[in-house]
């Protein structure tokens, strides 16, 4: 029998009245892919923060190699070989390659760096990752997400990396460098690493993991092995009931243009975009990162410039606008980055769902008792996980976060509704509620404009479908006119075989 490498026995931890962990138990094994699983507000993330240093649990012990494992930081951690990379990666983008793999890790003969030592450890790791064509001299600002995701995963590797944990590792990665991370997963594997695999992805988890633990509300509820479990069992495991629709339909009409786009050209992306938004359609834009999605919806919303072309938002037309004059046209925006555009995060949820539109002003005063009321509505629409209105955004996981994005539009009562990636980051049952918002905003007459990178949530929600590339859109068809094939094909330039 395969003793554990890890063992997490009874872990609790609270914030104030708010019981994050209620006595979870974990086992790992050496060299096993071990998923953690569940909605946002489940745990995931402070059982994780509890392993790697981050936070200290105020009950239950830990094993690690079957000696006793009680980090005082993640330093400490990863000095025992635990190491987490989180969703937001934590690079130093003005130094080199080699200077993020050895940070705090530098081999030094009396006081001065060993750096023969340093650059043969360091390509060392890269060879063993399977990417020696990352250059230890490289700057990490000229690097994409995959290969800054790399970086860190050498830097652990450098240490005697015993327990890895990937937060949402592929959130922000194309299908191309996901399809990579997976193959890197394995090869950990196989030189005996054991990795925790966190994502809302249930087909990623049954690609890469072999076992699963669901956590719900604070406690571990189930457990088992990858294949041996439906991905309908598990998805009821993490909400504590039956999803009976992963695409719920609302039924709704499509009416007359609101939102029309004639040959609109940013600064460098979109080039040439021509297109009609309809009253009542949800209409998705697919394409690969990098086409001209996020920059044609931040042209629409007036937060990049216009070069040429027009915009009409119902009477509206012109060639350029701002946020500002956008807001009271009727056109809401989610932004893809929620971190430094999407939220305030230092600000309270209930400023952030108001910012947009403040409930009850009357001669310049505020019904503070109107605004709490309004925001308690749509939070409690959205299933939103919170302690209080007034508690800080960034204390949220980031599924709760992505909602407070969402709630703001909900309030705001906008008509053109832009979203972009609008589920990243969001559990399986939260999604269905989203989609399910998505619908019922449809069907009071609302415009929504998607762009997403997850095709079974385009084919899934959308009525209509056009695809991004270099810049240029497709033509507007009807979803059931598209497949998938169709849809790579238009979004990477290549002909379907």
């Amino acid at each position: 029998m395969t003793l554990p490498r890890l063992r997490m026995i009874g872990i609790r931890k609270s914030y104030g009245s708010t019981a994050a962990l209620r006595g979870v138990d974990l086992e790992l094994l050496p060299g096993e892919v071990h998923a953690i699983v569940g909605e946002n507000g489940a745990g995931k993330s402070t059982l994780m923060k509890v392993l790697s240093g981050a936070e200290e649990p105020d009950a239950g012990a830990m094993e690690l190699a079957g000696a006793p494992y009680r980090p005082t930081g993640p330093q400490a951690a990863r000095e025992r070989g635990v190491v987490m990379i989180y969703q937001e990666l934590a690079v130093c983008p003005d130094l080199t390659v080699e200077a993020n793999i050895m940070l705090g890790q530098e081999r030094a003969n009396y006081g001065l760096l060993n750096k023969s030592t340093n650059r043969f450890r360091v390509e060392g790791a890269l060879r063993e990752l399977g990417h020696p064509e990352l250059h230890p001299d490289a700057l990490v600002s000229t690097l994409n997400p995959a290969a800054l995701q790399v970086v860190e995963i050498a830097r652990a590797l450098v240490g005697s990396l015993q327990v890895l944990v990937l937060d949402e590792p592929t959130s922000a990665l194309t299908q191309e460098d996901a399809a990579r991370l997976f193959e890197l997963v394995k090869r950990l594997k196989g030189q005996g690493i054991t990795v925790v695999y966190i994502s809302h992805f249930l087909e990623e988890i049954e690609a890469v993991a072999d076992r699963f633990t669901v956590l719900r509300d604070g406690q571990a509820v189930g457990s088992g092995r990858v294949g041996e479990v439906t991905r309908e069992r598990i998805v009821e495991m993490m909400v504590g009931r039956t999803v009976t629709e992963q695409y719920p339909r609302v039924p709704h009409q499509i009416g007359e243009p609101v939102l029309e786009l004639a040959e609109l050209c940013g600064e460098e992306l979109p080039d040439g975009v021509s297109l009609s938004l309809r009253r009542g359609e949800i209409l998705g834009i697919a394409g690969i990162v990098g086409s001209g999605r996020t920059e044609m919806l931040r042209a629409v919303y007036g937060l990049d410039p216009v070069r040429s072309g027009r915009v009409k938002v119902g009477a509206y037309s012109g060639e350029s606008s701002t946020p500002a004059e956008r807001i009271p046209q009727g056109v809401g925006m989610v932004s893809e980055d929620r971190k430094t555009e999407g939220l305030a995060l230092e600000l309270s949820i209930g400023a952030n769902v108001t910012l947009s539109r403040l409930e009850g002003s009357r001669f310049g005063f505020l019904s503070r008792s109107r605004l709490r009321s309004a925001v308690s509505e749509v939070l409690a629409k959205l299933g939103v996980k919170f302690r209080d209105p007034e508690q800080p955004v960034s204390e949220l996981s980031g599924g709760n976060q992505q909602k407070i994005a969402l709630a703001r539009l909900f309030h705001q009562r906008a008509d053109v509704l832009l979203l972009d990636e609008p589920t990243k980051g969001v559990d399986v049952a939260s999604k269905a509620d989203i989609y399910r918002k998505i619908g019922e905003a449809a069907a009071t007459g609302k415009a929504v404009l998607v762009v997403s990178s997850y095709l079974p949530e385009l084919f899934g929600v959308c009525d209509t479908l056009a695809v991004m590339c270099r810049g240029k859109l497709t033509s507007v068809r009807p979803v059931a006119e598209w497949t998938p094939e169709q849809v790579i094909a238009a979004a990477t330039g290549t002909e379907p075989k």
